[in-house]
């Protein structure tokens, strides 16, 4: 079976993270897989089976959607490059995509990797409920997402994201060092920051760090504008003590077994693979419960601990609340990972080839 999974880039981002966990998996299963991008460098680590297709820098169009749909066009053409299935990954991407299975009579699968409340402007309202009925198939992140695609396509599947981190056993999360570094943790492009909320975050941090001067909060992920942008609040603020930018990290799960508490500050999310790796490791989590994503997860003060959606007093009252009580962050901690069975990489990746079958024997 021969799946290319199509995405803008590879260089950093949760929908990227998940195509190298599902394409690794998949490969692994025997599966011929291959990654076509359009722009950007690679970040993540492939199982050598994988073949990496880079259809960058069109030489007549700058945009990665008219590239991507001259450049597919042209690859596609040779019969032999043709896969059996095409898994399309970020919304906009499916303008060029869909049309070009269409021509070809390839299989897709379109994957959603945010909750269609976000952003949703007409041209991804037009995609969306005109031209993704084309697709064979549709994948949402959680249940929210089910009845808004369903209006539109018969065939849409809830599929998580995956977690590969093995789990932590309790064991590991009560011996680890009482007097580590105290540590506040969050993850994400930095060029998304008002997605992801970063800017907020500041703010919070300001309410809560001066008085706990053994505190730091380190933000993890790359990206230039982001950096100048959020480096010049925390300067204004006076925190360049305590607030740390770390950069793009491969080590992040080492990074979350160092740290006490992760916070996802996000105004909107799909399925936040950061949280679920945080989970996996046995860390504090602390999240806004915004309209999609985090409460999928977490079970507030069993788990977890959930804030009313962008309410900034609120979140640093509760992350405050956590800095201080030690055994409120191991209760959470220790309970964190029993929440990830139904994330497992087998049982998400089993789907994924199921669907992939049922693909190939319908008409």
């Amino acid at each position: 079976m021969k799946i290319d999974f199509l995405i803008n880039k590879m260089s950093g981002g949760g929908a990227e993270r998940v195509v190298s966990l599902l394409a690794n998996h998949l490969s692994k299963k025997g599966l011929e897989i291959r990654i076509i991008t359009f722009t950007g460098s690679d970040n993540y680590e492939l199982e050598p089976e994988i073949k990496r297709i880079k259809l960058h820098n069109h030489p007549l169009f700058h945009s990665v959607v008219v590239n991507g749909f001259f450049s597919l066009l042209s690859f596609y053409r040779k019969k032999e490059n043709r896969p059996d299935i095409m898994s399309s990954h970020i919304t906009l991407l499916s303008f060029c995509t869909i049309p070009i299975a269409k021509i070809f009579n390839i299989k897709i699968i379109i994957s959603e990797h945010i909750n269609h409340s976000y952003s949703n402007n007409l041209i991804k309202r037009i995609l969306r409920e005109k031209i993704y009925r084309f697709a064979d198939l549709i994948t949402v992140l959680t249940s929210y997402d089910v009845p808004y695609f369903r209006k539109n396509h018969k065939n849409v599947q809830l599929l998580p994201n995956p977690c590969t981190f093995v789990r932590v056993e309790e064991y590991e999360i009560t011996s680890r060092p009482k007097n580590k570094t105290k540590v506040i943790l969050a993850i994400g492009d930095l060029n998304r920051y008002h997605h992801k909320g970063f800017d907020n975050l500041i703010e919070i941090a300001e309410k809560v760090l001066p008085d706990l001067k053994d505190w730091k909060l380190k933000i993890v992920g790359g990206g230039d504008e982001g950096l100048e942008k959020l480096s010049q609040i925390v300067h204004d603020k006076g925190l360049e003590e305590q607030i740390i930018f770390t950069g793009f990290r491969s080590d992040i799960r080492e990074l979350l077994k160092q740290s006490e508490i992760f916070i996802l500050p996000s105004r909107f999310e799909g399925l936040p693979m950061t949280l679920l790796e945080a989970m996996s490791q046995g860390v504090c989590c602390i999240a806004y419960d915004c309209i999609s994503g985090p409460s999928d997860i977490i079970s507030h003060k069993e788990n977890g601990w959930l804030v009313e959606n962008q309410n900034i007093s609120e979140m640093a009252n509760s992350l405050e609340h956590l800095m201080l009580n030690t055994s409120l962050r191991k209760k959470l901690a220790i309970e964190a990972p029993n929440a990830l069975n139904k994330f497992d990489i087998n049982l998400i990746g089993d789907q994924w080839l199921a669907h992939f079958e049922n693909l190939l024997n319908s008409k």
